[in-house]
């Protein structure tokens, strides 16, 4: 049963690049609240990969307590309606989110598979996959496309940890340019911010 809540918390259409999907020419977008947010072009994408940094006052295993709670994580992650584990087996775990979506844009939902890897120097790196056919699309959503990102969370001393939030994705569909231009800032410092908020809390 312990296994079983070894999940991987969805980060909100949003999540990793993988290496060699753009130029790291990434260009600062937002420097607030200690909170750094740069975006990159994606060779190939209409759409900008986005990367947010900050320092939390938690421990890695105070935020890999928060990730792993999938259905609480939608509180943090933004634009989240609602989040749920699909499958978990050894370091993977499959999860499904529903997105809000300002109105006239269709909501999205999105399924990841997340791999979670630990190392020696107490480290956590979360790769985030779409798997957009994993289960049936549902009626009144479009499926994301295309997800390709990581959380990094590496210990910074005590009860402090660097969290990096990087992501680049396809949400499907016809999206406005305002929309998504709003969205590649919004979504990592929204998510960091309140991810921030949480952890300050008592457990």
């Amino acid at each position: 049963m312990k296994s079983l809540y070894r999940l991987i918390a969805v980060c909100g259409v949003t999540v990793l690049v993988s290496s060699g999907a753009y130029a790291e020419d990434w260009q600062l977008a937002k420097d607030e609240q200690g909170i750094k947010v740069w975006l990159s072009d994606v060779a190939g994408s209409k759409y900008k990969a986005y990367r947010g940094v900050t320092v939390i006052d938690a421990s890695v295993e105070r935020l890999r307590a928060l990730q792993e709670d999938v259905v609480g994580a939608c509180a943090w992650i933004h634009e989240c309606e609602s989040q749920k584990l699909l499958k978990h087996e050894g370091d993977k775990a499959w999860t499904y989110t529903r997105f809000k979506t300002p109105w006239p844009v269709t909501p999205r939902d999105s399924v990841l598979e997340v791999t979670t890897r630990q190392e020696a120097d107490g480290s956590l790196r979360r790769t985030l996959v779409e798997k957009p056919t994993y289960v049936p699309e549902e009626k009144g959503y479009v499926r994301v496309a295309e997800v390709e990102g990581f959380w990094q969370l590496t210990p910074k001393g005590p009860n402090r940890t660097e969290v990096t939030y990087q992501v680049h994705t396809d949400p499907g569909g016809s999206v406005p340019s305002w929309l998504s231009n709003k969205f590649v800032v919004d979504a990592p410092f929204n998510t960091l911010k309140a991810l921030k908020e949480r952890a300050a809390a008592k457990p």
